[in-house]
């Protein structure tokens, strides 16, 4: 190995640190146990250090106990959630991303005016069911090209898309050309779902994929986002791995490979990329790291003025 090429941007995007920051606070107010509904983002080193904290994570709202503090987690909830929350009496803290809120209110707007819409998105994702679960009656899950050629759909009038935002920019693309081919009467959100950060993530990879032999994505298997990034790398012509931990290097991958890139999913902390880059280079004097920047990360997205004043007020 000559080089290291680090995308950037890479790492935590705005609705994962918006939601870290949430947990975070509401143990600082209610104090351990808080209980959190499903994994608070799809990253197990974020999840374990909130247990050491006393955060618990449940899939089922059955499992709190009546009166508890619950967190949604950043991938959203569907209404049937928020009412077995509310029977159960347990105070809410509301961790979803704007953005996924973003589609779940386009979703509300359509069902509204009476339209059936085609959901792109993968099936079995948290997200995913959240978002159906606005109008599960008037929503059809698509998932691949192959799907979108072959779907058959129900009698409708007027006829609308929403996606999840953790996709690969390239295939929702295909997707939606197919669907537009069949379906001329599609109707698309004002602002296309994907999230920026997915977008600018993705954009940053593709460069990498050209300059590199090899790309290593850090991030975890259940996170869409991170696995769109290695099938991204690999249709752009790089060898993609998709890890973990630094202990999931192989030395083969240094020994073969003149340049590697490095590149992190939305919901990894900066510490595993350091521990993978500090892997790369054990043992191999003055390897040169250079950043790759594509565009500039800006968007913030802040907790509300009553959370933050009252985990303040807790000291």
């Amino acid at each position: 190995m000559d080089k290291i090429i680090l995308a950037a941007p890479r790492g935590f995007c705005a609705g994962v640190a918006y939601a870290v920051e949430v947990v975070d606070l509401a143990l600082r107010i209610h104090g351990s146990p808080v209980y959190v509904r499903h994994a608070i983002v799809h990253n197990e080193h974020v999840v374990r250090s909130f247990e050491q904290r006393g955060a618990i994570f449940v899939e089922d709202i059955a499992d709190i106990p009546v009166g508890a503090v619950v967190v949604f987690s950043a991938h959203g909830v569907s209404p049937a959630v928020r009412a077995e929350a509310a029977a159960r009496e347990l105070t809410v803290v509301d961790a979803t991303c704007p953005l996924v809120t973003k589609v779940h209110n386009e979703a509300r707007r359509f069902a509204d005016k009476g339209f059936l819409m085609v959901y792109v998105g993968h099936r079995g994702h948290v997200e995913a069911e959240g978002t159906m679960g606005e109008a599960p009656d008037r929503m059809v899950l698509v998932e691949t090209p192959a799907e979108a050629e072959s779907i058959a759909l129900p009698p409708h009038d007027r006829l609308a898309l929403v996606t999840q935002t953790t996709l690969s920019v390239d295939e929702v693309t295909e997707i939606v050309d197919v669907l537009r081919r069949r379906f001329p009467h599609l109707e698309l959100p004002a602002k296309e779902d994907i999230c920026f950060a997915t977008t600018n993530r993705q954009g940053a990879v593709k460069e990498l994929a050209r300059a590199c032999d090899l790309v290593i994505v850090v991030g975890s298997q259940t996170s869409s986002n991170s696995n769109r990034l290695r099938e991204v790398a690999e249709a752009y012509g790089a060898k993609s791995y998709l890890i973990m931990a630094p202990e999931e290097v192989e030395q083969v991958w240094i020994d073969d490979n003149k340049v590697i890139g490095v590149t992190s999913g939305a919901s990894t902390p900066e510490p595993l990329v350091d521990a993978v880059l500090d892997r790369l280079c054990q043992g191999l004097a003055d390897v040169p790291v250079e950043i790759l920047e594509t565009v500039k990360e800006t968007m913030e997205f802040k907790p509300s003025r009553e959370l933050v004043r009252l985990a303040l007020a807790q000291g």
